[in-house]
């Protein structure tokens, strides 16, 4: 019992100062909402301490979640810079979640936040935080959720995630975000491939950038046929994120998507499927934690007596 103390000892003071940061960060200490953060990626199981916001959040957040993925130079990173300057124009609070490859070393991003989307960096109203994957193969670090309860107890309108280039294995942002905008490029040579793989079913909103180059229809076309066949009915955006072509009409359709979740309630769903998909990655994270504690020996003992197992009973079979 005595060798609990010193770890009981740690997570009462960790309790006392993210409390402390949470008070701060309610009165919009952007500091004290960089430095609660970072408690979470440090120990993403602090969500613990906010059982009692968690109710608040779930009762009276307004925040919309905004997930942008596609294929790796598609242009996500402009076109979500250029999506927060409309968001901006009508005054809304925005919180980013930029998330990037990570580091073989530290584990943290690779990439900048002041590098990706440097205009909005002296805005008091837009809050950017970039976060290594950390190797997830869906795409998302597991502290993504704390973070997101915090941008959500900050008070910000809309909390953009935009991820580290999709692939087959990368959706895990369909269980974070409210609306999920998949970005393709006629220029990134696998549109195709992306829409095989399955990840077309997690968007709710299209957007084509780099529409002004040669094969965009092309791909709107193919995009159209395939939507055709799945009977499918979602929004197809042809944008120019550079210039600003699209953008107000993806403001629109992200829009239109919001309304309709709260009118049929499907808001609530999505929220009961990203607080799912968070105990499910924490529960994960335990087993693994679980698995790496036990002796190697013992791993092997157990691994053996499984394929003597397999061996008798497909020779007995």
């Amino acid at each position: 019992m005595e060798t609990d103390k010193p770890e009981k000892l740690v997570l009462n003071q960790k309790s006392a100062q993210l409390s402390e940061l949470i008070k701060k960060l309610r009165k919009g200490d952007q500091i004290a909402l960089a430095k609660a953060i970072t408690f979470f990626e440090n120990d993403p199981e602090l969500i613990f301490y906010l059982q009692g916001e968690l109710q608040e959040i779930l009762t009276q957040s307004k925040s919309h979640i905004v997930g942008v993925t596609g294929s790796p130079g598609a242009g996500k990173s402009t076109l979500t810079d250029a999506y927060v300057s409309a968001l901006r124009r009508e005054g809304k609070k925005v919180g980013i979640i930029a998330v990037d490859p990570s580091s073989p070393f530290t584990g943290g991003a690779l990439l900048g936040d002041r590098i990706r989307m440097k205009r909005h960096f002296s805005d008091d109203g837009v809050f950017i935080r970039s976060m290594g994957s950390r190797g997830n193969v869906g795409g998302l670090n597991d502290s993504v959720f704390g973070v997101i309860m915090l941008y959500k107890l900050y008070g910000f309108d809309y909390i953009i995630i935009e991820t580290v280039g999709a692939g087959q294995s990368e959706v895990d942002i369909a269980y974070v975000a409210d609306t999920v905008v998949l970005v393709l490029s006629p220029s990134s040579g696998d549109e195709i491939q992306l829409m095989k793989a399955g990840i077309m079913e997690i968007a709710d909103v299209f957007v084509i950038n780099k529409a002004d180059i040669e094969g965009a229809e092309l791909l709107k076309m193919n995009l159209e046929t395939i939507l055709n066949i799945s009977e499918v009915c979602k929004p197809i955006v042809m944008s120019v994120a550079t210039s600003g072509k699209g953008i107000d009409e993806l403001y629109n359709e992200i829009e239109k998507h919001r309304i309709h979740l709260y009118e049929t309630g499907e808001i609530s769903q999505r929220a009961n499927r990203r607080m799912k998909k968070h105990a499910e990655a924490i529960l994960d994270k335990r087993i693994q934690s679980v698995l790496r504690s036990i002796d190697s020996n013992d791993v092997n003992a157990m691994v053996n007596t499984v394929l003597a197992e397999i061996c008798k009973s497909r020779f007995d079979g």
